[in-house]
């Protein structure tokens, strides 16, 4: 894969930090633009590793069946990096460019290129507030038209403070999710959804969800904070199989939809995409209502 970061070294671009107020998050762009760390009151809430964070997934996300998708008569083939599927994007193993940066906002860059049979650009724009962080993926053509995806994986840390056993009340409770989705996208055995919808079962998950007036997401964990992750987009992928941590992924179409459900991306017509983060202290109103 081109422009491959998985071997992060000195001679990638520095991140790039923000603060505001309490908030901190680190947006490293040698490592695929990724948010590889968000603190909130000194508290980490992204499980670490060059593997984690918070990554952009773009030109698609999730799954394409057998890696293959097409545009017209067009058939092409990206690389399997999940067998037998290609999974969530080329733009996490890529090196982006910093475009601008003050203390509380930056924008980020990259062109597409080979594995990606398309010319174009992506952009991510990155804008913290003392109680939100909102980020936006936007994906141009340059010359062809070309079905695309956009959205975000986040890793939010199941425990606020990993390795404690927090009873209930105490800081190292696990997250608590809650939603409220029209229909759940039926997955088969080889975890692409099969065309149907179904009502939503319980978890655990690594499914997608539809909710048509837009993505609603909380986390909870008790006695510390409460976030809440929301966008426009009607799709959400929620993973929550590792004991590490649990996945919100508002993104702009199912998993396998660059070949069911295309969105064309055209040169007068670019596809964009945002998800605002907005938190509260639990523990803070815990201390005002004693």
């Amino acid at each position: 894969m081109s422009n491959d970061v998985s071997k992060h070294d000195e001679t990638s671009p520095a991140g790039v930090t923000l603060k505001a107020g309490d908030a901190e998050v680190t947006v490293d762009p040698g490592l695929g633009c990724r948010l590889t760390s968000l603190r909130i009151g000194g508290s980490e809430l992204l499980r670490q590793g060059a593997k984690y964070g918070a990554f952009p997934m773009v030109p698609w996300c999730g799954r394409i069946a057998l890696g293959q998708f097409r545009n017209g008569g067009e058939l092409h083939q990206m690389p399997v990096n999940h067998p037998p599927h290609a999974i969530h994007g080329t733009g996490r193993d890529t090196v982006w460019t910093t475009v601008r940066a003050d203390d509380s906002s930056a924008a980020f860059t990259y062109d597409l290129g080979d594995p990606w049979p398309y010319p174009g650009r992506v952009t991510q724009l990155v804008e913290l507030a003392p109680d939100s962080l909102t980020l936006t993926l936007g994906v141009e053509a340059a010359e062809d038209s070309f079905p695309a995806q956009a959205g975000w994986h986040p890793w939010f840390l199941r425990s606020l403070d990993p390795g404690e056993s927090g009873a209930s009340g105490e800081s190292g409770e696990a997250v608590r999710l809650s939603f409220d989705a029209a229909w759940q996208e039926e997955r088969g055995e080889d975890h692409l959804p099969t065309g149907r919808r179904i009502q939503p079962l319980p978890g655990p998950w690594d499914d997608c969800f539809g909710m048509p007036e837009g993505v609603d997401v909380t986390l909870t964990w008790p006695g510390r904070l409460e976030l809440k992750v929301a966008s426009r987009a009607e799709w959400v992928v929620i993973y929550d199989e590792q004991a590490e941590a649990v996945c919100v992924e508002p993104q702009s179409g199912p998993p396998n939809g660059l070949n069911t459900l295309p969105r064309l991306v055209t040169p007068i017509d670019p596809l964009e995409i945002s998800t605002t983060w907005t938190w509260r202290s639990l523990a803070r109103a815990g201390r005002t209502s004693a």
